[in-house]
């Protein structure tokens, strides 16, 4: 047993890959996130218009920055998840959790909970995503973004679009968790 393995509870670490995807994941959100605080710190980030909303005086305003950065810090929250199923804290709950702590993490209800949040990430960003190109880019007037210039809706595509990737990423991680917790019963 190498002592990477022995950092598990179980005795068995995961493979290289699935935690290169934990933290890849991580990552994917991190630009996404960090174009929203642009946002919601008052910066147009090339937008011109928002449905209807003109851009010039803010799209964000009042409690709209405080959603819009609570979001962004839930969203990468949620990303940072994907690691417990690649650390010895998706075998045993850390020992600081009330009545948890300590204890074994039952695998199946964690795959479950994993599985269900990949899927919900899939339907989530490829409906936005497909409703993002079909009124931004159809050119619905008043109904999705308009851009200043086509460098700026760039942008915001780099920044989204690796957020297609989150689900599945998750899905095939969540996968080879339970692969590997369930051979240890």
């Amino acid at each position: 047993m190498t002592t990477v393995a022995a950092a598990f509870p179980e005795g068995r670490a995961p493979g290289p890959w699935t935690v290169r995807a934990a933290h890849l994941i991580t990552l994917l959100v991190l630009p996404s996130g960090l174009w929203r605080v642009g946002v919601a710190l008052g910066f147009s980030m090339g937008i011109s218009r928002a449905a209807g909303v003109d851009a010039s005086a803010g799209l964000v305003r009042g409690w709209g920055v405080f959603y819009v950065l609570g979001l962004t810090v839930l969203s990468e929250a949620v990303s940072l998840l994907s690691l417990g199923l690649v650390r010895p804290w998706g075998e045993v709950f850390p020992r600081w959790l009330p009545l948890l702590g300590g204890r074994r993490v039952p695998p199946l209800p964690a795959t479950i909970v994993a599985a269900a949040g990949a899927l919900a990430l899939t339907a989530i960003w490829t409906f936005a995503t497909v409703n993002f190109f079909r009124l931004t880019l159809a050119g619905s007037p008043g109904r999705g973004l308009e851009f200043t210039n086509a460098w700026w809706e760039a942008l915001v595509i780099a920044c989204y679009v690796p957020l297609l990737l989150w689900g599945p990423l998750l899905l095939a991680i969540t996968w080879a968790y339970y692969r590997r917790r369930a051979a240890n019963g």
